[in-house]
């Protein structure tokens, strides 16, 4: 077997003095929920990287704080690049932001501001994201009509209180809608309410009943019936497909999502 620069002695240790210290980096489940809202354009990417980055949990790189703080730097521009990318983004203006990022992270000289950049960097890459399709596709009342019904998922959104804020006929607006999206607009808002019911289920631990009640579905069955008819799944088979499990600060693992059904 050819051997490595790193060996499983090297591997071992480190493992041994991680338990020793009750150290652990942070989840693959809380890296990705970062990613995911950020391909997403969902500013609360922003929040996230800013609670992983000052967790204390990210990875030792060097003895070095400043020098672990840009290596670590290096990385989160690569990933967040890499995810805007997949998301739509120009692959020649994400790996431009990630250049010029890295070249003014250079030339810093302390770990606070070395983080500090680096949330800077993703919140530029988050906004750029909620903004991409809409800037290149959508016109000016179907774009507010989106921002409106990502804020507002929790209540009852009628197409008249649309209508109001575009200024637009509740009858225009609809076609205009249709028109731009390919999809009506109570589609686009259960689509939208499906896909934070997802994010729901894969990240947190609220009951079924909980999320219909919090998304403003008029029962619990409705909600699963809805969910079930656009995701092919149940929602408890959503949530054990893509739901690992729960840890507490030193990485152990919690007890497991309470049955329901």
């Amino acid at each position: 077997m050819k051997k490595h620069v790193v060996n499983e002695k090297e591997l071992r240790y480190i493992e041994f003095l991680n338990r020793e210290m009750d150290k652990r980096h942070h989840t693959s489940l809380e890296d990705n929920l970062q990613y995911d809202l950020l391909k997403a354009g969902d500013l609360r990417a922003i929040e996230e990287s800013e609670k992983i980055l000052y967790s204390g949990l990210q990875g030792k790189l060097s003895d070095d704080p400043v020098r672990n703080a840009r290596y670590i730097f290096v990385c989160g521009a690569a990933l967040a690049s890499r995810t805007a990318i997949s998301g739509g983004m120009p692959s020649e203006r994400a790996f431009n932001i990630s250049d010029l990022y890295i070249r003014k992270m250079d030339k810093l000289n302390t770990v606070n501001e070395i983080h500090a950049l680096q949330i800077d960097m993703f919140s530029l890459y988050t906004h750029e994201m909620a903004e991409l399709d809409k800037k290149s596709v959508f016109s000016k009342p179907v774009t507010l009509c989106m921002d409106y019904i990502y804020h507002h998922l929790h209540e009852s959104i009628p197409v008249q209180e649309l209508a109001r804020l575009t200024k637009l006929n509740a009858s225009y607006l609809s076609t205009l809608f249709k028109k731009e999206t390919g999809v009506t607009i109570s589609e686009y808002i259960l689509s939208k309410k499906m896909e934070a019911a997802g994010n729901m289920l894969k990240y947190s631990d609220y009951t079924y009943a909980e999320i219909s009640s919090f998304l403003n579905f008029s029962s619990q069955s409705h909600f699963i019936r809805v969910f079930k008819k656009q995701k092919g799944i149940t929602p408890r088979q959503y949530r054990e497909k893509y739901y690992t499990f729960v840890t507490d600060e030193r990485g152990n693992r919690q007890e497991s999502i309470p049955e329901i059904f």
